[in-house]
């Protein structure tokens, strides 16, 4: 029996939303994973910088430069247990510098996901998936990695449609 296992990392604070600075008090990731783990039943895990990340948008925006240029592989403040339980992850984060927070970077890089598949999510003002599709295929070269799902980050509120095809789609 196939266990699914939604893995996130969201930006709560300010945030950049339709050419403007917003305050939110849930990331648009979390939003959408949610929305995922409501169609699927899916477990759901927050990952959380141990250090965590200014709320400030500008502030964020450039220590999420920094890390990305030097490769920085930032802890986690906590680690799922059991992932050897799970054959599919669904991985959602927003895209940061053209590809996931470097968070994440760390957290896949503490498993052995061979042979999972990877459903990766993002959500973006405009950017899209970036290069971050890539950079799990080469992050974990032995797992499944779909094509993955960008969502608006200002619609994410109003994506159920999207999100529910897409979910359809990989869960096939």
């Amino acid at each position: 029996m196939s266990k699914s296992l939604i893995v996130y990392f969201s930006h709560k604070g300010e945030n950049y939303w339709n050419g403007s600075m917003k305050v939110l008090t849930e990331g648009n990731t979390e939003i959408v994973a949610k929305m995922i783990q409501e169609l699927t039943g899916a477990d759901l895990f927050e990952v959380e910088r141990k250090e965590p990340y200014p709320q400030e948008y500008r502030a964020c925006v450039a220590q999420a430069r920094e890390e990305t240029l030097s490769n920085a592989r930032p802890e986690p403040r906590a680690y799922p247990e059991g992932m050897e339980e799970y054959d599919t992850i669904f991985l959602g984060y927003p895209n940061w510098c053209g590809t996931m927070p470097m968070v994440l970077f760390t957290f896949l890089e503490h498993y052995d996901m061979a042979g999972k598949k990877i459903c990766p999510f993002c959500t973006n003002e405009g950017s899209k998936m970036g290069r971050s599709v890539q950079d799990i295929r080469q992050l974990c070269p032995d797992s499944i990695v779909e094509e993955g799902l960008s969502v608006h980050g200002a619609e994410a509120a109003d994506s159920l449609n999207l999100v529910q095809a897409w979910v359809k789609e990989v869960s096939a």
